[in-house]
């Protein structure tokens, strides 16, 4: 619970500038493609924070590796929000904020895998991605009040302190955790699972391709949202504040996703779940761009919708690795899935930009936005085919309700 709520803090700043960027594309005079590029240097230094603080989680214990990575985080969501005033601040403060903040997200996931076993690890992990959800969530609520009240610099100023209020949670509430550190030669063993463990390569695809669809859409989806409440009529200012709210409101329903597609996980296994949610994901990233004109009621719906397959097999795919890959060499794994995946979502948006700027017709960018939102089609298409190929090992098959923890330990 500690973990859970510090992280909701933590989170604070992830989104304010995906809030923020329909506004400061005009203020600041950004294409579509710099705008995207801002996020991806955010995406770039946050995969390269995964992959370190993983590895270091393997050799120096988890739990040290966390509570750091939250002071540090703290300290760079403070210096965007003093800053970041223009787009070449902002580009290289937003890349510092990714860099900082990955080591709350891969070594809590290991913190997971050494408390929970795995008939219950899929609620859990599930609970721990729904943190970042709701985060994810209040960033843009806050962002959008704040907007309001005084623009960017007053959304980037508040949610710049917030995260600091989540590092000492987190402190306070890991301070009596054990930090372990397992038995050593990870290189040696991540070499050879790698190698001869084929799920662990399946998982790994899969979550590099739903990387490339959640992360893109993430960062499109309030500019795309205030790009339709626009066309509906309403005012610029306006336009993105609502969109703010509404994309916070795909956040929480995000949450839901997390925490009941895990448990959902536990009961029905995690490979039905990852075909099913990994297939609907590629299905509304085909259709939803081209939605943009019709009435703002039936779009937040979809997107809700959307929101919450394109989540949901995340804390699947996260527990299903903790799964077939030995603890002491997890967070390595981890390192490797979080650069692979990461890296792919830094590039989608980018891609995304590059599509909207090519294809659309004078200042008529609602033409465009449709074979956009279908780049990201490429990742939940990914994701589906590797999901489908994953065969769960026989263990994490047995370990359902009606084994006994004991037995799922044995086996």
């Amino acid at each position: 619970m500690a973990i859970c709520i510090g992280r909701i803090f933590m989170y604070m700043n992830y989104m304010v500038y995906a809030a923020c960027l329909p506004i400061l594309t005009s203020e600041w005079g950004m294409s579509a493609t710099q705008a995207g590029s801002i996020a991806s240097g955010f995406t770039f230094g946050y995969s390269a924070s995964l992959a370190t603080t993983s590895w270091l989680a393997d050799h120096f214990g988890a739990r040290r590796i966390f509570t750091l990575s939250a002071v540090t985080s703290a300290g760079t969501a403070l210096a965007f929000g003093l800053f970041a005033r223009d787009y070449v601040t902002a580009l290289l403060l937003y890349t510092l904020v990714g860099i900082t903040q990955g080591g709350i997200y891969t070594p809590g996931i290991v913190l997971m895998a050494e408390r929970f076993a795995v008939a219950r690890r899929g609620s859990a992990v599930g609970w721990l991605i729904a943190s970042t959800s709701l985060g994810y969530a209040f960033s843009l609520a806050v962002s959008g009040l704040l907007l309001a009240l005084g623009g960017h610099v007053l959304a980037f100023l508040g949610t710049g302190i917030l995260p600091s209020v989540g590092a000492l949670i987190l402190w306070a509430g890991l301070r009596r955790t054990p930090n372990v550190i397992h038995d050593r030669g990870t290189s040696v063993r991540l070499v050879n699972v790698l190698k001869s463990e084929r799920n662990a390569r399946y998982l790994v695809a899969g979550y590099t391709w739903h990387c490339w669809e959640l992360l893109g859409m993430w960062a499109w989806a309030p500019a795309f949202l205030a790009a339709s409440l626009a066309l509906a009529g309403a005012a610029s200012a306006q336009a993105v504040e609502l969109a703010a709210y509404f994309v916070a409101a795909m956040h929480i329903v995000g949450a839901m996703a997390s925490s009941t597609m895990g448990h959902l996980s536990d009961l029905l296994g995690r490979r039905a779940v990852l075909i099913g949610l990994g297939a609907a994901g590629a299905l509304l990233s085909l259709i939803f761009g081209w939605l943009v004109t019709s009435p703002v009621p039936i779009l937040v719906g979809l997107m809700l919708v959307y929101g919450f397959v394109a989540i949901g097999d995340s804390p699947v795919l996260s527990t299903a690795i903790t799964e077939v890959v030995s603890p002491s060499c997890l967070g390595s794994v981890l390192a490797v899935r979080s650069l692979l995946g990461f890296g792919a979502g830094a590039i989608s948006p980018v891609a995304f930009g590059v599509v909207l700027d090519h294809l659309r017709i004078g200042e008529n960018v609602a033409s465009a936005w449709g074979p956009a939102f279908m780049v990201f089609a490429i990742g939940g298409l990914g994701a589906t085919w590797y999901a489908w190929r994953f065969r769960p090992p026989a263990a994490a098959q047995q370990a359902q309700p009606g084994w006994s923890e004991a037995e799922s330990r044995d086996q």
